[in-house]
């Protein structure tokens, strides 16, 4: 009797561990994008990309290519209010997708205030104030603007740029901290030491393809994140010949219109939490009819 409970305890046991070993993967992963790489056409003229890379570390990567030939197509930056002392009212990128009606969005620019001391005690939530840090343009109507910050300016016929466009009026804008590639080369002194979740936006040399990336980050065993350096070559990678650093770490999001709702296309990681959306400033709307 005594053999049989000892048999009973140790099969239980491997039981036990075997679901350990199957389940807990399952879970981890759960609700996150497949570390698999894809290729597949969202919508006319927007092509979606996903990379898994090994080295020099697990990191995933997330590209939008988007042929601004393609008839119809528009951009949105984020509305702002003027009559206020923060233009903007943060939501999550999803959000951003419901209520203006956009098929792919990304976060924008920084913002402030901001800061994540715990899970509870955040700024800002849905809803709350904020104010971008740079120049932002929407719809033709301009909310906030501080020259020192390089910026991507849209006109109602999508010529895009990183310098103002000369007689054309500008319809929307939105900036970034930095700029990552130029002229086809790599910005010199680009960080290659601290990976983390990234969005950059930027042209190709012609200014008939635009190229987004967003790269997950801050998540072991699925996606550690990407180097400023390694993030321009990625831009480069793609044909991007000028390209910008937009806002990162939590705020890193990618997401569409899916059927009637709205599917994020990364794992953002808002307080530490794989695919949590942070509530940000501004944001980056693509209309296609």
């Amino acid at each position: 009797m005594k053999t049989t409970e000892k048999k009973n305890k140790v099969y239980h046991v491997a039981l036990f561990i075997i679901l350990c070993i199957i389940g807990l993967p399952i879970l981890y992963y759960a609700g996150r994008p497949l570390p698999t790489s894809v290729r597949t056409q969202l919508y006319d003229g927007v092509l979606y990309y996903r990379r898994f890379h090994i080295k020099p570390r697990l990191f995933i990567a997330h590209i939008i290519t988007v042929d601004l030939n393609t008839p119809g197509l528009e951009f949105l930056v984020t509305p702002g209010d003027l009559n206020t002392e923060m233009p903007l009212k943060a939501m999550t990128t999803s959000e951003f997708v419901k209520k203006y009606n956009v098929q792919v969005a990304i976060n924008g620019d920084g913002f402030t205030p901001w800061y994540s001391n715990g899970f509870f005690n955040f700024y800002p939530h849905p809803g709350d104030g904020v104010t971008p840090n740079g120049v932002a343009i929407s719809q033709g109507i301009k909310y906030h603007e501080k020259l020192n910050q390089p910026t991507i300016y849209f006109t109602a016929s999508n010529h895009i740029s990183f310098f103002p466009p000369g007689e054309e009026r500008i319809y929307n804008a939105l900036s970034g901290d930095r700029m990552i590639v130029e002229n086809k080369v790599a910005v010199s002194g680009l960080d290659d030491e601290i990976p983390a979740p990234r969005t950059a936006i930027g042209l190709n040399g012609e200014g008939n393809k635009l190229v987004i990336v967003v790269v997950d980050g801050r998540q072991p065993f699925y996606s550690q994140g990407a180097t400023m350096s390694e993030l321009a070559e990625i831009m480069l990678f793609y044909g991007a010949d000028t390209a910008m650093n937009l806002d990162g770490g939590g705020s890193s999001t990618l997401a569409i219109e899916k059927g009637l709702g709205v599917k994020v296309l990364n794992s953002p990681i808002d307080r530490n939490i794989p695919g949590f959306e942070r509530a940000v400033a501004n944001h980056l709307g693509i209309i296609i009819p």
